[in-house]
């Protein structure tokens, strides 16, 4: 567990574009200790972790879901649950029963309305990502170019290359997003 809780913080550190010295001076917790802890290393109480939790904008809840055992290969709409809310405007819900033995993570995002007129940060990370719009309109930001999205409309790219999305509309936005690589993936021992 400790393993899966230092990726998934080293996941969102890198995500939020923070060094580990931006987070452990938001955390009041050692840049040290922060490595040890992302690389499986080392233990965190809960209240650490929850330091953690505020300073990526997270639920502390975050870092004790796991994917479902459930192997079937059918996930009904009910099933679904949510997987991560990320600064109160985009909600992640799995649309999978065996992300443990997956190479891609399949996800239903809704994205609020965001009206702030701030800079869209963003940030690169390993793997590739697809997104496929299902109602409202997106605005999708890859390097320093902005598009527009609406339904039906896809974009497909290797997520190392800059980029993010919001919602400058009045009106929720729901998209499919399949992206690699899998955190939530078994290793196999040798």
């Amino acid at each position: 567990m400790t393993k899966d809780i230092g990726k998934k913080i080293k996941f969102l550190r890198q995500t939020n574009e923070m060094t580990l010295k931006d987070l452990s001076e938001k955390t009041g917790l050692s840049s040290g200790f922060l490595s040890q802890l992302e690389r499986g290393l080392t233990t965190i109480a809960i209240d650490s972790l929850d330091k953690i939790a505020s300073a990526l904008n997270i639920e502390l809840t975050y870092f004790f879901s796991s994917p479902k055992k459930n192997s079937g290969l059918i996930m009904k709409s009910y099933e679904q649950e949510v997987s991560q809310i990320m600064n109160s405007k985009i909600i992640y819900y799995s649309l999978s029963n065996n992300l443990s033995e997956s190479t891609m993570v399949p996800k239903l995002v809704t994205v609020l309305p965001n009206e702030d007129s701030e800079e869209i940060q963003k940030y690169p990370h390993e793997g590739e990502e697809f997104i496929y719009i299902l109602e409202g309109i997106l605005t999708l930001y890859i390097d320093k170019e902005k598009h527009i999205l609406h339904p039906g409309d896809s974009a497909h790219f290797n997520s190392s290359l800059d980029h993010n999305w919001t919602n400058h509309t009045n009106k929720n936005v729901k998209l499919l997003v399949v992206n690699t690589p899998n955190f939530f993936k078994s290793k196999k021992s040798d």
